[in-house]
């Protein structure tokens, strides 16, 4: 197995979890892909791998590996299509990456209509809860949810989403009412664990020149995955704070009923990024023209207010 070929094997060991899966995926035995592995690792000196017979954890090493080895596999790819005429018609594999719920609810059927149009095409969807660095990894396009700083990527903006405190209409009926952020502190909560404000919820302030405020919470649950949030506040266990396109259906269901609404933060911009150079590939640039009409009218869709 060449240089070449042992670096995808690595980069596939990394996606799969496993060089026994990598080694299916490659149609390779286990013995080839541990020498794959172990010849890169001579080359370079050191480990890239911590590895058991189960699963595979990258090193210092392997982390700095992967970025490079990702980035040289995608401008291969890139090359290889160019060449073979890929500007007129799309193929390849197209990397997209976005936050894991709005990932599998709205991005992802789109993606499925793209394949349907475009059969040439293979996707790996990575949803991930934290920013991806596109050129590092190895991503041609990214659905982000932020303030955007300058950079060298081509943003189109979809829509705006605003973050926002609910609860059922049970719960709202065994407790007191809520007319200010402070008297979230007698309620029940329900957190993320992963975010920032597992803790505490921030409030910006309407009054000119003042600082927000912060309150802080003793979560009745934190928990580390959106829907399940979500489900413990449609049960009438607590107050949850979301995106509006998280809960837009159960909102105009009845099921959960926005609070403190005049405390919000101004709306956060919804974009699909990706790196200029990216677009000069057609599975690319189809992706953005397929895609930027359904995602629009799909945050509209499931926006409140």
């Amino acid at each position: 197995m060449d240089r070449l070929e042992a670096m995808r094997a690595f980069v596939t060991a990394l996606d799969e979890g496993s060089l026994a899966a990598a080694g299916r995926k490659l149609g390779r035995s286990p013995a080839a892909m541990t020498r794959a592995i172990s010849a890169l690792e001579a080359q370079i000196g050191r480990p890239l791998f911590e590895r058991t017979t189960r699963i595979v954890r990258l090193t210092e090493a392997g982390r700095h590996y992967s970025e490079i080895a990702r980035r040289i596999l995608a401008e291969l790819e890139e090359l290889n299509l160019l060449v073979e005429g890929a500007r007129a018609d799309p193929g390849g594999v197209l990397r997209i990456t976005a936050p894991v719920f709005a990932g599998s609810e709205i991005l992802r059927p789109c993606v499925d209509s793209f394949l349907d149009t475009y059969p040439q095409v293979r996707t790996q969807l990575l949803l991930l809860d934290r920013v991806v660095n596109l050129v590092e990894e190895g991503m041609d396009i990214a659905l982000r949810i932020a303030h955007l700083p300058d950079s060298s990527l081509m943003a189109v903006q979809l829509g705006k989403v605003r973050r926002v405190v609910c609860a059922s209409p049970a719960y709202l009926a065994r407790h007191p009412d809520i007319h200010k952020p402070s008297d979230l502190t007698a309620h029940q909560t329900i957190t993320l664990a992963e975010s920032r404000q597992a803790d505490h919820w921030s409030f910006p302030s309407r009054a000119a020149g003042a600082g927000g405020r912060v309150v802080r919470l003793t979560p009745r649950m934190s928990v580390n995955n959106i829907a399940a949030a979500k489900g413990s506040a449609l049960d009438g266990n607590g107050i949850v704070r979301l995106f509006s396109y998280q809960v837009a259906e159960e909102v105009r269901a009845g099921q959960l009923v926005i609070l403190l609404d005049a405390f919000e933060a101004a709306p956060l911009p919804v974009h699909l990024i990706a790196p200029k150079e990216r677009l000069a590939i057609a599975k690319t640039r189809a992706f953005m023209d397929f895609a930027l009409p359904l995602l629009r009218a799909a945050f509209t869709a499931k926006s409140i207010g």
